[in-house]
């Protein structure tokens, strides 16, 4: 789809990978403020000044986003990429509900974001519950692999009921699970990470890489799980072919 063909007051919703270079453009900042403070806690050696610091960095992690999205409808990262957080009724959404977002963002991570793959708008659970959308900022400046229109049409006719998708995801969830599970021991069995590492003690650097290979896949399979399994593409609710 060109940009072009879309008319201009059209809302065009953000795609997943346009709003991750966002999130980690402010991840970057919020790492530079921390160091930052580090460095100075470390420069004045007073216990006074790294409890300010501290207060500080905690005050701006939890405010940063909320004040920007609510006054200017985004954060830097946001503007960088030239997005918007629209509320629902139009305009940027309130301080209130700008808080509540940072909140259901933080709790669940990305995993928040598993719903653009089944929402017309393409929206998060962070921005289902706060009645918002990310879209597009300046229509002129976008190109079309930066955006999403919305979805006419979110079942096909022969999708499987909401009740057997929502069970298939659940015991695909399940089985990934159990395959983590398994996965722990048969790292320890063949000395690719000790036990001690598995029940949460102190683990090696190599250690902590191969876990942290093993969650992310987890991760991502799980992720996968429900998203083909919502899409009627997985074994147990699989969509019937139109005639």
């Amino acid at each position: 789809m060109s940009t072009e063909s879309v008319p201009a007051d059209t809302p065009a919703y953000a795609r997943f990978t346009r709003r991750l270079q966002a999130v980690s453009v402010d991840a970057i900042i919020f790492m530079l403020i921390f160091a930052g403070a580090l460095i100075l806690a470390v420069s004045f050696k007073s216990d006074n000044v790294a409890r300010i610091l501290g207060f500080t960095v905690v005050a701006t992690w939890l405010l940063y986003e909320p004040i920007l999205v609510s006054t200017t409808g985004g954060t830097v990262g946001h503007r960088i990429y030239n997005l918007r957080v629209v509320d629902d009724r139009g305009g940027n959404v309130s301080f209130g509900k700008a808080v509540i977002r940072v909140v259901i963002k933080t709790v669940l991570s990305w995993y928040s974001f598993i719903t653009m793959a089944l929402t017309s708008r393409h929206q998060a659970v962070h921005d289902l519950l706060t009645k918002s959308t990310v879209q597009i900022r300046d229509f002129a400046k976008t190109q079309p692999h930066h955006f999403n229109m919305r979805r006419e049409q979110l079942t096909s006719p022969g999708m499987p009921s909401v009740a057997r998708r929502s069970a298939a995801i659940v015991g695909d969830l399940f089985v990934c699970f159990v395959l983590f599970a398994l996965a722990l021991p048969s790292l320890a069995a063949v000395g690719a990470v000790s036990t001690q590492c598995i029940d949460g003690r102190p683990c090696s650097g190599p250690e902590l890489l191969i876990l942290s290979v093993v969650w992310l896949a987890w991760a991502g399979l799980s992720v996968l799980a429900v998203v083909r399994a919502w899409q009627g593409r997985i074994w147990g609710a699989r969509a019937r072919p139109a005639n």
